[in-house]
């Protein structure tokens, strides 16, 4: 600040050039790795902490709160309702994963269909439901961009449902946390699509790719997002003390880091009570202002060399970056501060890392609406869909481990004896017995490599000694007993 004062009262070309950096520095995310964090109170949109808040950002599948918000809003005004079934068509099908995979002409319900979208970010049902709701992939982009509008999100447009690459997808932590707002103000009685911890198909169950569902105290929505282009994206919420806060980070390396630090902006967002007066007021979420910039694209940090990743939401890493632990030990430090001496029980870094808490899958199926004896019945069938492909790998694995070492030599053993057994002719046992009775040494001694049986023509051949090692190794004294079994194999 003083280095920043001493340029101003004396400007010159150097100065006013590090000053245009320092500028731009202020309001670039941070080369090294670029990250958006916002978290504001969910009922009065004030902010409490905001980093990047306003810089454009690929949204990914946090698209899908727009999507889910735009159809269930059309379930609320009547236009359809959410046991109206949905055929999957051959352009939902073709979608790339995270999807359900069902083929062309299957049909799912809207309920069903926002259940896989928002729990496992299935990209095929965004696709059905933007269909059933717009007619089409570019009607019901439409529809969402005008509601974009309406909200105020003046920084984001759409072109998909499920936020698949396309270089006109764009949002920022400013707009997401006002949709997260409107959600929870508008939708009220379907807010429990935003939370669901887990469904269940036939055999699979799929937890919610939001790792604080069931981890955080109190988490109670949102949705996650990846492409290489965005990082790792998150939207989440959490309840405590009747206080609801909702946390935003765009850019995060990993499914696990970017739950890291929503549970941090969180923790701090509920531990600031006393010490607001410390920093200076935000203002409220609307009132951020849009910086006029192109988003920054990660595809290289997060897709190149060796960190290839698919796009998709699912992420299994379980390991913490080294600056995440860190920023947690920080977090930890100022918690205790602010909590009144009273440290929380985990850190977030520790609270992620744990299995999350037990629950009830939610089943989902296909076809029409079923309750009761008819939904056993259809988990029954898509269980029993399943069971045949995982069990013949099941039986074809049992089978494989009688192939065992021990049976492999055995294997390796007897199949020289079958090769003998197959050369050697029945009716040439008989032959071998009048050659060595005749015990001609003129026969011997020109065709000592037939024959070896005769002990008298191996000193003949003394520099040859090294090479029936080699022989014997194999067969040993095998050749005479070979020879024996042969005689004896026309009396069997």
């Amino acid at each position: 600040m003083h280095l920043l004062l001493a340029l101003l009262r004396r400007p010159s070309l150097n100065g006013l050039v590090l000053i245009a950096g320092l500028a731009i520095a202020a309001i670039a995310p941070r080369a090294a790795h670029a990250e958006a964090l916002l978290v504001v109170e969910a009922d009065t949109g004030k902010v409490l902490q905001a980093e990047n808040a306003t810089y454009p950002w690929y949204p990914a599948s946090v698209t899908k709160m727009m999507t889910a918000y735009v159809a269930l809003k059309a379930v609320k005004d009547g236009r359809l309702s959410l046991d109206t079934a949905l055929t999957v068509s051959p352009v939902a099908a073709s979608q790339s994963p995270s999807k359900m995979g069902f083929r062309p002409g299957t049909q799912v319900t809207v309920e069903n269909a926002l259940y896989m979208m928002m729990v496992k970010s299935a990209n095929d049902m965004a696709v059905v439901l933007a269909e059933g709701v717009g007619g089409s992939i570019d009607g019901f982009s439409a529809q969402m961009n005008q509601t974009a509008q309406r909200l105020g999100m003046t920084q984001t447009s759409y072109v998909n449902p499920n936020g698949l690459p396309a270089d006109g997808q764009i949002t920022s932590a400013r707009d997401l946390a006002i949709l997260a707002r409107a959600i929870i103000r508008d939708l009220p009685e379907y807010e429990y699509f935003v939370h669901t911890p887990s469904i269940r198909f036939g055999r699979r169950v799929t937890q919610n790719f939001n790792k604080l569902i069931g981890r955080y105290p109190g988490a109670d929505g949102f949705k996650t997002g990846f492409i290489c282009a965005s990082g790792y994206n998150l939207v989440a919420s959490a309840t405590r003390n009747g206080k609801r806060l909702i946390a935003v980070v765009l850019g995060s390396s990993s499914g696990t880091m970017r739950a890291v630090r929503a549970a941090q902006l969180l923790e701090r967002g509920f531990a600031n009570n006393g010490l607001g007066w410390l920093k200076p007021a935000l203002g409220s979420v609307d009132n951020l202002v849009p910086i006029d910039a192109s988003p920054p694209n990660l595809r290289d940090e997060m897709c190149g060399g060796k960190r290839k990743r698919p796009a998709s939401d699912e992420d299994e890493d379980t390991t913490i970056a080294s600056n995440a632990s860190g920023a947690s030990s920080g977090e930890t430090a100022m918690t205790f501060f602010t909590a009144g001496l009273q440290p929380p029980a985990l850190k977030p870094s520790e609270l992620m890392a744990a299995a999350p808490a037990p629950s009830q899958p939610v089943i989902v199926y296909t076809g029409p609406k079923k309750t009761g004896t008819a939904l056993i019945a259809a988990l029954a069938v898509e269980t029993e869909k399943q069971t045949p492909r995982r069990g013949k790998k099941g039986r074809a694995a049992g089978k494989k481990p009688v192939d065992t070492a021990e049976a492999k030599e055995a294997k390796s053993e007897a199949k020289p004896v079958k090769r003998v057994s197959v050369t050697i002719d029945p009716n040439a046992p008989a032959k071998p017995a009048p050659r060595h009775a005749s015990a001609k040494p003129d026969a011997a001694a020109a065709k000592p490599a037939d024959k070896p049986a005769d002990a008298t023509a191996k000193p003949a051949r003394p520099k040859a000694a090294t090479k029936p090692a080699p022989k014997s190794s194999t067969t040993g004294e095998a050749k005479p007993a070979a020879g024996e079994k042969a005689a004896a194999a026309p009396r069997t």
